[in-house]
């Protein structure tokens, strides 16, 4: 299960990324909404969870 404290974490940082994004889809002449958004959270959120179990697990393995 994914721990709320890191998807909050992880939220947080794609907002601070968000207007760079909306900037660069639009220049790509794609339109972005909350709607259309939300799938691709969800993805950015799983991918930040499986990378920081992937490095804990990398520094729980340099403490043995």
């Amino acid at each position: 299960m994914i721990n709320q404290d890191k998807t909050l974490q992880f939220m947080q940082i794609a907002m601070k990324y968000l207007p760079e994004a909306k900037d660069q889809l639009d220049q790509a002449g794609v339109e972005l909404s909350m709607e259309l958004i939300q799938p691709f959270m969800d993805l950015f959120t799983k991918v930040m969870q499986e990378a920081y179990e992937l490095g804990r697990a990398d520094a729980l393995a340099k403490n043995e």
